[in-house]
């Protein structure tokens, strides 16, 4: 099956997906990855869901790529005597290590690297940023605050810290075992949360030893000051727009969203945008005008891929979710200036021979009737510098491995076709033609642009570009 679009979609997987046949609605209408929200659910959920999708993925001839999301660390307050408190705005109010339950004046914060971080004038914020506090002393034991932004405490509410790095790593025990299972199942992208600085990617990768790709969640601001260093060092980048929007300014984070993508064109790394672009579809079959347009900003952005979250999890219209993103998405690709505003803001390229054929064909596409870019590809590298340009055809990979069909299932415009024989290709030409015949990408006389590199299978060597008029009937 054939996605006429270039923008990928990530659907979330909960218990509103059934079955196999429910997986396979999801992907005719437009899903390219399944998310396993590590969140939420048992092992055996995953497992299961999982094997799902690698029988579509079978049946229907096309790679779909398959992330986990990893929790991180929870930061909580403990439990209250009486189950809730009220606090009102200009109270004192401590936090601190004894595991007392608490009560008006004080409670449990069993964490001992936010009291260390803690300094006086920082604020601490309260079941998802509805509490606010500011601290104004601080000890070993504890920290003394005033309520800014008063409101009911109950147990276990989360605890955020924006003006503080913590000593803390990303991943806790819950999510190392996660992690090893996740790994032995065999998902092809890990989404690391909690990220804080460039040394958290470094962590996670020497555990997942190339088994699998890293997606860094920008959900921290301590991860937006270190943001290019970050995408520097992971394999994507996710827009979490949820976490990011309780520590920072709601509205400083249209502005963020556009420099994370930015960063990311740059240095050829897919973005996903993420977090309630449809979310009253979880209830209702038709999203607002306000939703529409978020998605569609997304899309003009330059984004690779938009997520889907709690619509398709546990929403009333997870197909139907799925199924209008993806007509927001070809509404803005056939929109006339989409490519040209993507062309504006194009990245500038290194000084290598992959980059320098990379904008070759940008600028071939747009003035000869290309039909489409063939691309040979071992790692996927080549085919993340063509997707970097976002040239105006589609981009059809052609490689021998499954795994790195999968991992460019997240990135914009590119379409994988799986042989072995593309691991060792004499008939270059033929080859590709009949590629393109299989998925009838072209017509009779339309042009397509091949690239290729040798010697083959070496990641970043493509030195070869030709320019051919497409015959069908033409095979190796």
């Amino acid at each position: 099956m054939i996605q006429n679009k270039k923008v990928k979609i990530v659907a979330t997987l909960g218990p509103a997906i059934k079955d196999k046949a429910d997986i396979r609605r999801l992907v005719e209408n437009g899903a390219n990855v399944f998310r396993l929200n590590f969140s939420h659910g048992e092992h055996a959920d995953h497992a299961e869901r999982l094997q799902w999708i690698r029988a579509v993925e079978q049946e229907m001839g096309t790679p779909i790529g398959i992330l986990m999301d990893l929790q991180g660390p929870k930061l909580r307050v403990g439990k209250f005597a009486d189950g809730a408190v009220i606090l009102q705005k200009g109270q004192a109010f401590r936090l601190d290590l004894d595991n007392a339950p608490g009560d008006t004046t004080r409670a449990s914060l069993p964490h001992p690297e936010i009291i260390e971080a803690l300094k006086p004038g920082m604020n601490l914020l309260l079941d998802d940023g509805k509490l606010r506090l500011n601290v104004t002393a601080a000890d070993a034991e504890g920290v003394d605050t005033e309520v800014l932004v008063g409101g009911e405490l109950s147990d276990r509410k989360g605890v955020n810290v924006p003006e503080a790095v913590l000593e803390l790593s990303p991943l806790t025990e819950k999510d190392h075992r996660d992690l090893q299972f996740g790994l032995e199942i065999g998902v092809d992208w890990v989404a690391l949360s909690f990220v804080q600085k460039p040394e958290d990617i470094a962590e996670a990768k020497a555990i997942i030893q190339g088994r699998a790709f890293l997606m860094a969640k920008v959900e921290k601001p301590s991860a937006v000051e270190y943001l290019d260093e970050i995408v520097s060092q992971a394999d994507a980048i996710m827009v979490a727009r949820g976490d990011l929007g309780v520590e920072l300014p709601a509205e400083t984070i249209p502005a963020i969203q556009k420099r994370i993508v930015e960063s990311c064109r740059q240095q050829g790394k897919p973005v996903v945008v993420a977090t309630q672009m449809l979310e009253s579809m979880r209830n209702s079959p038709a999203p607002t005008r306000a939703e529409v347009t978020d998605v569609a900003n997304a899309v003009y952005e330059g984004a690779d891929a938009v997520m889907l979250s709690a619509e398709t999890a546990s929403g009333d219209y997870p197909i139907e979710a799925v199924s209008m993103m993806r007509k927001i998405i070809h509404e803005v690709e056939s929109d006339p200036n989409y490519l040209a505003r993507l062309d504006i803001n194009r990245p500038f390229p290194d000084a290598t021979v992959s980059d320098a054929i990379s904008c070759a064909i940008r600028r071939i596409s747009r003035i000869l009737p290309v039909a489409a870019l063939v691309n040979y590809t071992q790692s996927g590298t080549t085919s993340l510098r063509a997707a970097r340009e976002r040239p105006k055809a589609p981009i059809l990979s052609l490689t021998p491995s499954l795994t790195t069909a999968r991992r460019l299932t997240v990135v914009w415009g590119i379409q994988s076709l799986v042989d072995e024989s593309f691991s060792d290709c004499e008939h270059i030409v033929e080859a590709a033609f009949e590629a393109v015949e299989q998925r009838e990408m072209a017509d009779d006389g339309d042009m397509l642009v091949i690239t290729a590199g040798a010697p083959f299978g070496r990641p970043g060597s493509t030195n070869m570009l030709r320019v051919e008029t497409y015959e069908s009937g033409k095979t190796a």
